[in-house]
């Protein structure tokens, strides 16, 4: 019986390579991140394939020299390869080019030597996903841009200088030319590169998700000076298309989010570039932001010379989950109902496939608007009466978590006190609010579908993606407001820790999800070191400028556990009425775990899925990765996973992102597994493929750093021997 469905899927395979036209333009390189403006993640190199795969070895190991296992640094880096030469990001935010055939390095720009030595304490170390690339008509000025801490970097390709001439010598404050003046110092930057359209670098950014975050504005810059050449309201100025769906008229003073932090693709031929949008701030509390709120948590189609908007779809409204469209679309092009479509999918945490005809926005299948619940325990909460849901395709993860899908594989003490937690909290209904008695979210914050995106093959209509199916808990803690009378240096500093920290780091102080503890800060930090931390932020943790001294004071008072903090009265100033300020937070994101850390729920917890786009089919689903936590279970696991995979005309599907740290190689047609290798760290990457001199390769950025993994600092290439 199995040899017979294997033979089944292998021929329903040969017969979708018979009736799929063939790609318009071949992808032997890789010069943009995701492998091409249509960021679908395919090559069509085909010197490896599936028959010898097995010889697929090491062919040169690069190493930064600057991971900092101490706080879990990650390289979530897809290198681009241009004309020989590798270019990529480190740990610490440097930029380097390597020969790309031997690994040999041949420059490296650290972004702190541009900065003043009064600025460099405060350079923000965030996650870095790419650079994007631009060179003249001869050729003669080639130019990379990236982004480390708050700045926008133009550097010279060949020799690794700054560019003097593109903003303030080489670089642009993305905090300036936002259009919200009130909005003092925000904590912005951007994880994703943006992207080139003819003289333009269009550029989304990574915002704040409290109460005090910046919008998500899109912009294009002109990529030889620098300047603003446009911008695109997220969240609509008055007189704009999309401000009458805020009920408040003038909540685009002060709230912030709907930010474009994926990246994006581009059709060139019709001048369009696409986004996908996160929700607007604060995540888990729309009391301040009623109504549907365009353009968070929208799929946009935007004019790439003006910005002007073509159309738009929102997946999600008014969005209290968290739930980000967290990759950008790709660009497909498949046969359906025999005719050839040209359209955009989007994979979402929700673990729904939209799919929309590129010129108009209709969508290919249809979608439905359901009924949801509407009762919220949050005072001044209005949830929307609806929800999109596609029909087709089905989603590829796990919508709801019942009591059959807890996990098996606990002790008989866990799985009795796993299943009393959870029969205490909401778990009806994937959209459930959140709650004071915690509410199940399912998929999870971090989906579904995560930031690696989908990955598209032209020469058979298939889509694949990878998912996680990790249940979180979502518990919301009401707020006090500041006192008026006389406070301590410990009372002040644990309400701002509340107002501020409690969402990450939980009430206890312990971390939540992959936050970590703050106990035991007093041995790591002095206060003037917790004091430029609070001013920098790090990776995930964005800066808290908007405390005042004295408010920061008491914050590490508090933390730190200071002696004076109980006895040392706050002077700092009173607190005031503030738009901004919500009446909830989170007690944390927090993982649905047992009391030994492990999941709650069954596996697998990682899958690999494979959707045939002309009919809206999956063809198959795979465990992706085996956690080391189950050695004896029967099955593989699956972990969670992070970074995409990619394709090629060989057959092969590559992906990584396990915690396992294993590398994987895919019979693209069955999912049969071809090939695997251990890596240095687990790479939390999209891989990047490649020619050189008649031979293909394959390289992956090894950061580890996440899911509890030790942090490294290689790059590592495959090829034939």
């Amino acid at each position: 019986m199995k040899r017979a469905a294997y033979f089944a899927t292998f021929c329903c395979a040969i017969s979708l390579l018979a009736c799929q036209k063939e790609p318009s333009k071949t992808n032997t390189s890789w010069s943009v991140y995701k492998g091409g403006p249509e960021a679908n993640q395919f090559s069509s190199l085909a010197q490896i394939d599936t028959s010898n795969i097995a010889q697929l070895q090491v062919a040169w190991t690069y190493h930064t020299g600057d991971a900092d296992t101490i706080n879990s640094s990650q390289i979530q880096c897809n290198p681009i390869v241009v004309e020989g030469v590798l270019y990529g990001t480190s740990p610490q935010l440097k930029l380097f080019a390597l020969d790309a055939k031997t690994g040999k390095q041949l420059w490296v720009f650290n972004p702190l030597d541009s900065l003043p030595k009064e600025k460099r304490l405060f350079f923000i170390i965030n996650n870095s996903r790419g650079v994007a690339y631009w060179a003249s008509a001869d050729k003669t000025d080639s130019r990379l841009f990236y982004t480390a801490g708050v700045n926008l970097y133009c550097i010279n390709a060949k020799t690794g200088e700054p560019v003097k001439e593109f903003g303030n010598n080489g670089l642009t404050d993305l905090r300036e030319g936002l259009d919200q003046p009130n909005i003092i110092d925000p904590f912005i930057t951007a994880t994703s590169p943006g992207i080139v359209y003819k003289d333009l670098l269009i550029m989304g950014s990574r915002v704040d998700e409290g109460p005090e975050a910046a919008p998500g504005h899109i912009r294009a810059y002109d990529v030889r000076t620098g300047h603003r050449r446009w911008i695109f309201h997220t969240i609509p100025h008055p007189g704009e298309p999309g401000h009458e769906t805020w009920e408040d008229s003038s909540a685009y003073n002060f709230i912030g989010g709907a930010n474009a932090w994926s990246g994006f693709s581009l059709d060139e031929k019709r001048g369009l570039v696409f986004a996908a949008t996160g929700s607007a701030s604060f995540d888990f509390y729309g009391g301040k932001r009623l109504g549907n709120g365009l353009y968070g948590n929208c799929v946009l189609a935007l004019e790439a010379a003006t910005g002007k908007l073509r159309w738009h779809y929102q997946t999600i409204h008014h969005d209290v989950w968290d739930r980000d469209l967290s990759s950008p679309p790709a660009l497909v092009s498949f046969k359906k109902d025999g005719k050839m479509v040209d359209a955009c999918a989007v994979t979402t945490k929700t673990g729904y496939v939209y799919v929309f005809d590129r010129e108009t926005g209709r969508p290919i299948f249809p979608i439905e608007e359901r009924p949801m619940p509407t009762a919220s325990g949050l005072v001044g909460e209005k949830l929307s009466p609806t929800q999109p849901h596609p029909t087709v395709p089905v989603p590829f993860v796990r919508q709801i978590m019942t009591e059959q899908d807890l996990n098996p594989l606990l002790s008989p003490e866990s799985f009795a006190e796993v299943k009393q937690r959870w029969s205490g909290y909401l778990n009806d209904h994937p959209f459930n609010p959140p709650s004071l008695q915690g509410t199940i979210e399912l998929p999870g914050l971090d989906g579904g579908g995560e930031w690696g995106g989908p990955t598209f093959d032209p020469t058979t209509g298939i889509l694949y993606v990878n998912a996680n199916e990790m249940a979180w808990i979502i518990r919301s803690v009401e707020l006090e407001k500041g006192k008026q009378g006389p406070q301590t240096l410990a009372q002040a500093g644990e309400h701002f820790y509340k107002t501020n920290c409690m969402t990450c780091h939980a009430p206890d102080r312990k971390g939540s999800g992959n936050n970590a503890t703050l106990v035991g800060m007093g041995q790591k930090y002095t206060p003037a070191s917790f004091d430029t931390l609070l001013q920098t932020g790090r990776r995930m943790m964005p800066a808290f400028r908007h405390l005042g001294e004295a408010e920061r004071k008491a914050v590490a008072a508090y933390i730190l556990e200071l002696p004076e903090a109980t006895k040392q009265p706050y002077t700092g100033p009173k607190p005031a009425p503030d738009p901004r300020e919500v009446p909830y937070a989170i007690a944390g994101y927090d993982k649905f775990l047992s009391r030994e850390g492990l999941p709650a729920i069954s596996p697998p917890w990682g899958t690999l899925n494979a959707l045939d786009l002309g009919t809206g089919e999956w063809l198959w689903k795979k465990t992706l990765g085996n956690d080391p936590a189950f050695p004896n279970a029967k099955e593989p696991t699956g972990t969670e996973n992070y970074g995409g995979s990619v394709v090629t005309a060989g057959g092969l599907l590559f992906i990584a992102a396990t915690k396992d740290g294993m590398f994987r190689a895919f019979n693209k047609r069955t999912g049969a597994l071809l090939w695997e290798t251990k890596l240095p760290n687990p790479a939390f990457a999209t891989p990047a493929v490649y020619e050189l001199d008649g031979k293909q390769f394959v390289v992956v950025a090894c950061g580890g750093g996440k899911l509890g993994t030790k942090s490294g600092d290689s790059y590592v290439a495959f090829a034939l021997p």
